[in-house]
């Protein structure tokens, strides 16, 4: 007989990639200096099976990405013990940060969707 799988381990999962995403949401604007960090939106955070590594997924208003995502990866050791202070699991995840450049993808096929549909109109 086949063990029962239950989706407790993928809800839990969730919940703490919620978590971290929340948490890092509040002390990213406290607790990093750098300017090229600021004015950054948390998307997602996706979790590794064992909760060893964390993709943190960011937006920017700036436009320098890479400049954010650097500031935020230099401070990610200091963000990681912050995050072992207010966590309470086994295992704190590494932090990777990751530039989430869907909503640029959104706001461009938007923008193709309303050119295609003013060709039509006129047609």
């Amino acid at each position: 007989m086949a063990p029962r799988q239950t989706k407790a381990p993928v809800n839990r999962s969730l919940r703490i990639a919620e978590q971290i995403r929340r948490d890092l949401a509040e002390l990213i604007p406290k607790e990093v200096r750098d300017p090229r960090a600021s004015l950054v939106t948390l998307t997602a955070v996706e979790l590794t099976p064992d909760y060893a590594h964390a993709k943190v997924f960011f937006t920017t208003l700036l436009d320098d990405p890479e400049g954010a995502r650097a500031a935020l990866s230099d401070q990610a050791g200091w963000l990681h013990s912050l995050l072992f202070k207010r966590l309470h699991i086994h295992t704190v995840p590494t932090l990777h940060f990751v530039h989430d450049d869907s909503v640029k993808r959104g706001v461009g096929l938007s923008r193709l969707i309303d050119e295609a549909n003013a060709q039509r109109a006129k047609d």
